[in-house]
């Protein structure tokens, strides 16, 4: 890659990077809605889609759109996961400006010129929008209630986010939009991590003085898991892969990044002191975390249209979250602070 200054003196290519891997459902939406960006004046479009040795028909139907349309590319990614792939199709990308995109996730009409415009507005280093979960149009009860639980800041612990109104320099952003010059000094994504790359790949940045901006203005909608086994696993993922992030960077974690661990660590140590302490401790644990779950699902059903369906599935939405979090970071920690490599199980993607 060539490093390049920003603003550009005048327009030219954007590359919109994506990685996939068994998306035959979701491919030809996605395509067609990223190719029909509104991109300013003078600016051409480019889109690569990393394909990781997809067996469900999705590579045929990658060669397919890019034989009737000359600005889409697929890649191979022969590593399958997703920092694997960002780096693949970085590699044979053009752009003075680089766009990472998800393919479960749908754009505004206008999203590239937005971060376009915000790139020049803030002299940012990376911009993104909020991360806005919204079910599939007729999505059952569960899908409901994972879309509202993710939106809750509560929730989340806090974080910025979820924060549709929010605009302002942040630590992390969903996705994300680089000057290349950027990835050109910091470079691409951390091909150890199968979750977390794009924290790390923004922490490496901050680190360096870089700076991340979120805009309410970049509009997308991303389309959660519809199933509770579904949401545990991705989040017990999360969990494990964290720890591996911050024994590269020697990081301190953040209070709502420990809190799930510290909590299913007192209910394991409870569960175990039950023969000699009685059953109390556990109890209160469970008490005083059924009591905070009520005060969430409440915060998510008043913030939120949600049924009855699907309100009542919320509080083992919740759970789900923070137990698969919780215990992810546990095992995480685990084989970090025995010298560990990540085991192979926690490298399987779990859509």
């Amino acid at each position: 890659m060539t490093a390049l200054h920003w603003p550009p003196a005048e327009p030219g290519w954007v590359s919109v990077i994506v990685p996939c891997r068994n998306e035959a459902r979701y491919i030809d939406t996605f395509c067609t809605s990223a190719l029909a960006q509104q991109l300013p004046a003078g600016w051409q479009l480019e889109l690569l889609v990393a394909d990781g040795q997809s067996d469900d028909g999705t590579r045929e139907r990658l060669q397919s759109l890019a034989a009737a349309d000359a600005r889409l590319r697929w890649v191979d990614n022969p590593g399958r996961i997703v920092s694997c792939g960002l780096n693949a199709a970085l590699q044979q990308s053009r752009g003075e400006v680089i766009v990472r995109m998800d393919v479960h996730t749908e754009y505004a009409p206008d999203y590239i010129a937005q971060c376009l415009a915000v790139l020049a507005e803030t002299g940012a280093d990376n911009v993104g929008g909020p991360w806005h979960a919204v079910p599939e149009p007729g999505a059952g009860p569960m899908q409901q209630a994972v879309a509202a639980a993710f939106q809750s800041r509560w929730v989340a612990g806090g974080a910025r986010s979820r924060d549709l109104g929010f605009d302002g320099w942040v630590d992390t952003v969903y996705l994300g939009c680089w000057p290349r010059r950027v990835l050109a000094q910091h470079g691409g994504f951390d091909e150890s991590l199968v979750r977390n790359q794009d924290d790390e790949h923004n922490l490496r940045l901050t680190r360096a003085g870089a700076r991340v901006w979120q805009s309410s203005r970049i509009r997308s909608t991303y389309r959660p898991r519809a199933r509770l086994a579904q949401v545990f696993r991705q989040y017990q993922q999360y969990g494990y892969w964290k720890p591996f992030v911050m024994r590269k960077h020697g990081q301190a974690a953040a209070l709502r990044q420990l809190v799930p661990g510290l909590f299913v660590a007192a209910l394991g140590l409870a569960l175990l002191a039950w023969p000699l302490a009685g059953s109390g401790l556990l109890l209160g644990l469970l008490t005083l975390y059924a009591a905070a779950v009520a005060a969430m699902t409440g915060a998510v059903a008043a913030s939120s249209d949600l049924d009855r369906a699907a309100v009542a599935r919320v509080p083992a939405v919740i759970a789900a979250y923070h137990l698969g979090y919780g215990l992810g970071s546990l095992q995480g920690w685990w084989a970090v602070l025995r010298g560990r490599g990540p085991r192979d199980r926690f490298a399987r993607l779990t859509r």
